[in-house]
């Protein structure tokens, strides 16, 4: 609850700094409200009792306050209510939720989008920031309601000392209701994974890009059955709380009511017995009904401030994360702008979260500044990840990567990424124009035409270009009204964007023509090895081409052979046919399909 308070207190002076004078006169609304509840009260009492007393000036009067300050308040609240939307809304969507997304993206790694905890964490959250930022107003309502119940309970205990019993009975339904949103809470993050589930199977059936699949194969229905199971153990853990929650809610109110009951049976007896007079009464059923009506507003936004909770404690969690994944990563040095030694790998071994077989294992290796280095093997052993390592996605569970003899931890991140371009077999398919889905490749320049022209030709799609309706500035994507493009058209697009920066120090190809036809093929890496050439003369630049076609690498300065994570071979491509061993023979593989074909 400490923790909520700092939140909810963080958010309540990002309101005021933001927004003063909403914030002001919602606070100065709530403070009325809780004033004008007694007036209410106090004022009908002594209307019951002048005209008991034969004293209309008296009963007119106070009639009008009663009147004035009914009113009041229920503008008060419609007002009230106004001002908190406007305000939830700008600072949770235009503050709150910003940030949200920083935090998430400003993670240096990807290791977190693999963990089960991160990412039922993040499917609570999503979306989450208007929640969150009405949670705090909620808790601060709750704050007044409280108040409006100590004053009730005040000019109740004029009439009755014992009537201020009724505190501790009011107290029942909320710590009731507290337990029985704990229990819901609880359920919602033990079913985040289930939620994630039914949520990519209703993807797979609904998208275009795997629906032609499910269809063909006939696998709809599958799939419909087991989003349905998903939703099933969902909604049974779900309710399951919820029962057992209601359970405690309605022993609460139970306690309530009959103390309610109670207080009004003594406060009836006592005015029967001359100990009171009727505006007492009057003045008794008014605060009880109000006292009601306040302790079923506060029940009600104490179990939203609690269920907020289910917001709040994976939005610290989050934040927490993102502060320790911070502290522990955050490289300090400036990256290097020209490469005078390269880059080494010295034992180097690393692992995929949960799983147990090394990705890398034991690997050394030494790549020369200003070398082209060619990366070939089997589905699985360990190209990409190389790669990703050397892009300072994902840290080596032992040994260490050097960057001129500075250990490759040490740099700022965004420094060294900003000093390189990549190019994997997974790439991105941004649903922008054209243009800007290549002038991603460097955020400085999207709206630079010229280099975004020359990454178009370095990628040999200046055809694709002229065929686009509007050219670089063709919307992509049929979901955005736009056009989209083939496997190898979304490739070429890939390809144009890892060429936008003219000057990185690294610059890796993860199979950067896997979807594209032979000629293709061809052009670009004739292009991209001249590019090559050209780099390594400027800026001791590092080219990794990593793929499984060995005309693409037969003129590489080094090539690595990878096995289970580990370096098998490595030399030129003379070096290692002549050597007659698994490059050799994968090369044979690969020249004899060719030539049949």
């Amino acid at each position: 609850m400490k923790r909520y308070l700092r939140f909810w207190l963080e958010l309540l002076w990002l309101s005021w700094k933001r927004y003063p004078g909403q914030t002001s006169a919602l606070i100065v609304c709530k403070l009325l409200s809780v004033v004008l509840v007694a007036i209410t009260a106090l004022a009908l009492r002594d209307v019951v009792n002048a005209v008991i007393d034969h004293d209309p000036r008296t009963a007119v009067v106070a009639g009008l306050v009663a009147a004035l300050a009914y009113c009041a308040m229920a503008h008060l609240e419609g007002l009230d209510t106004v001002i908190i939307f406007v305000l939830v809304e700008r600072i949770g969507l235009l503050e709150l939720q910003p940030q949200i997304d920083h935090d998430i993206a400003a993670i240096e790694g990807l290791d977190h989008l693999e963990r089960a905890e991160f990412l039922d964490r993040v499917t609570v959250v999503r979306g989450a920031a208007w929640g969150l930022v009405f949670g705090m107003w909620v808790a601060v309502d709750s704050v007044f309601n409280m108040s409006r119940l100590a004053v009730l309970l005040v000019v109740l205990g004029a009439v009755n000392p014992w009537l201020l019993v009724l505190l501790l009975f009011a107290a029942a339904p909320l710590w009731f209701e507290q337990r029985a949103q704990r229990m819901v809470n609880a359920a919602e993050t033990e079913t985040a994974e289930s939620f994630r589930l039914q949520r990519h199977l209703f993807n797979l059936a609904t998208e275009a890009a795997t629906s032609k699949e499910i269809r063909t194969a006939g696998a709809g229905p599958e799939c419909a059955r087991r989003q349905a199971e998903a939703w099933q153990d969902v909604a049974k853990v779900q309710l399951r709380a919820r029962i057992r929650g209601a359970r405690w809610q309605l022993a609460g109110w139970l306690l309530f009511t009959a103390a309610f009951g109670a207080g009004l049976a003594a406060v009836a007896n006592g005015a029967v017995s001359g100990a009171g007079t009727v505006g007492d009464v009057v003045l008794a059923i008014t605060v009880l009904i109000n006292l009601r009506l306040a302790v079923q507003m506060t029940v009600h936004r104490t179990a939203e401030t609690a269920g907020a909770g289910r917001l709040i404690d994976p939005y610290l969690w989050l934040r927490d994360y993102v502060a320790a994944e911070s502290a522990r990563r955050k490289g300090s040095q400036p990256a290097p702008d020209t490469l005078r030694d390269g880059i080494e790998l010295d034992h180097v071994s690393f692992t995929y979260p949960g799983t147990t077989r090394p990705a890398l294992d034991d690997v050394s290796v030494r790549l020369a500044a200003g070398s082209v280095v060619a990366v070939v093997g089997e589905y699985g052993s360990g190209k990409t990840t190389l790669v990703k390592l050397l892009m300072k996605f994902y840290q080596p569970d032992s040994g260490t990567i050097l960057v001129d003899g500075i250990d490759l931890q040490d740099l700022d991140a965004n420094g060294w990424r900003s000093h390189a371009s990549v190019i994997f077999q997974d790439f991105g398919r941004f649903q922008t124009t054209f243009g800007e889905t290549v002038g991603l490749g460097d955020l400085e320049h999207i709206d630079d035409v010229e280099r975004i022209e020359q990454a178009v030709r370095w990628a040999d799609a200046q055809d694709l270009v002229r065929r686009l309706p509007d050219g670089l500035d063709t919307q992509l994507g049929r979901s955005l009204g736009g056009v989209d493009l083939s496997e190898g058209q979304w490739q070429k697009a890939a390809l144009a964007r890892a060429s936008m920066r003219r000057r990185p120090v690294l610059f890796a190809l993860d199979e950067p023509t896997a979807s594209l036809d032979p000629p293709s093929e061809h052009a670009i890496f004739k292009r991209y090895m001249t590019r090559a050439r050209s780099l390594a003369e400027e800026a001791g630049a590092i080219v990794i081409v990593v793929s499984h076609r060995f005309s693409s690498v037969a003129g590489a300065d080094q090539i690595l052979v990878m096995d289970k994570g580990r370096i098998s071979e490595r030399g030129t491509h003379d070096e290692l046919v002549a050597a007659g061993g698994r490059y050799a023979e994968m090369y044979g593989i690969h020249a004899r399909a060719y030539a049949i074909a």
